[in-house]
């Protein structure tokens, strides 16, 4: 969620405004949608499905709008070069550039960042219709919208650079590419499009955040559950576990070292990386004593070989993603926060085992 901010900030609305590129600036204003995103979602679930869905949908407007000008342009001017996509650019020469598998191996971890729509899918599935079905057909959905939406943007983009070596210089890459291309008129048009898709994305994170809090609290399972279940009567909305998850960006904003998009960035993809290759290790581990309910999404007999794969692309981007000398930051927050989950979960194992073992029931989430 702060890494989707600090890049609206710094990538979106900073270049906007006409600011020169500043990392402190950059963390204030983060600060600031922070906020505003944290007094939406709790006013109301509803408000902040209605700005999503205009976010959703003006980001796939924006994307197919923007790549069809930018190779029109590129075409009619002249500048920009197919041979980009082939091109090494600033790394022609770099040293340890096939270290890691280079550019493939970059290009391929990019694909955990459609693990964003497909983990808020998931998370807000009960307070979805038909979630057994309409929940899996999102997370599809939403992979696929990125994958494909996404490579035509980028080669698009990569089309239209004019000069390789300033572009990897500048601080807001896709700013400038654009307003090489299309002019500052159109630039601007489209940085607002940006800002408000940025918002929506990260205001659903936020929401999706809170309620993996209410409901890991809802089942005593959370620290201090008792004031992290608590739904407000009026608006309905977990207003604690929002809270939490604004005061966690701050604490990021104010702490972290170093450049703060790169470090959230590789944070954000290494700990979600973890993540779904532990739940894919578990899943392979008991799927033969699963249920199935009948109706429900199901990919059959491509069932094993999908897992597999995802688990094997898994563990290949984690290798890229933790090698590099700059991840050293990035690992240590995801190292440290990995011990604070295990110190806590064996804190509940010796002390509180009765709430691993079975669900509490119906909680009033209303009565405080």
């Amino acid at each position: 969620m702060v890494a989707i901010d600090n890049a609206l900030a710094s990538q979106a609305f900073m270049p906007l405004a006409g600011m020169r590129p500043d990392e402190d600036t950059a963390r204030v204003i983060t600060l600031v949608v922070l906020l505003v995103q944290a007094v939406l979602a709790v006013a109301s679930t509803r408000l902040v499905s209605l700005i999503n869905t205009a976010a959703v949908g003006l980001e796939l407007a924006l994307v197919v709008i923007t790549a069809a000008a930018l190779v029109i342009a590129a075409a009619v001017t002249g500048n920009g070069s197919v041979g980009n996509l082939t091109s090494r650019g600033i790394t022609e020469d770099a040293p340890h550039y096939f270290a890691v598998g280079g550019g493939l191996m970059i290009a391929m971890i990019m694909g955990l960042a459609t693990l964003v729509g497909f983990d808020s899918a998931a998370n807000l599935a009960e307070e979805a219709k038909d979630p057994y079905r309409s929940v899996p057909r999102a997370i599809v959905g939403s992979v696929v919208a990125a994958g494909l939406l996404g490579l035509l943007f980028l080669i698009t983009l990569t089309v239209a650079i004019e000069d390789v070596p300033r572009i990897s210089r500048d601080g807001s890459p896709v700013a400038t590419i654009m307003r090489d291309q299309l002019g500052q008129v159109t630039e601007r048009t489209l940085l607002i499009a940006i800002t408000f898709a940025f918002f929506g994305a990260g205001m659903v994170v936020m929401v999706a955040c809170s309620r993996i809090i209410f409901a890991m609290s809802r089942d005593g399972r959370f620290a201090a559950h008792r004031l992290m279940r608590r739904v407000n009567p009026h608006t309905r909305t977990p207003i604690p576990a929002t809270v939490l998850i604004f005061a966690v960006g701050v604490i990021l904003m104010v702490a972290l070292p170093g450049a703060a998009l790169l470090e959230l960035i590789t944070a954000s993809t290494i700990l979600p990386a973890l993540i779904y290759g532990s739940t894919i290790v578990l899943y392979l581990a008991v799927r033969r004593r699963l249920g199935r309910r009948t109706g429900a999404f199901d990919l059959g007999r491509l069932e094993l070989p999908v897992a597999v794969a995802a688990l094997v692309w898994t563990i290949v981007a984690l290798v890229a993603l933790v090698t590099p000398e700059e991840a050293l930051v990035p690992l240590v927050i995801v190292v440290g926060l990995l011990v604070v989950g295990g110190l806590f979960f064996l804190g509940m194992l010796i002390f509180d085992r009765r709430c691993l073992e079975a669900e509490p029931g119906d909680v009033d989430v209303f009565k405080h």
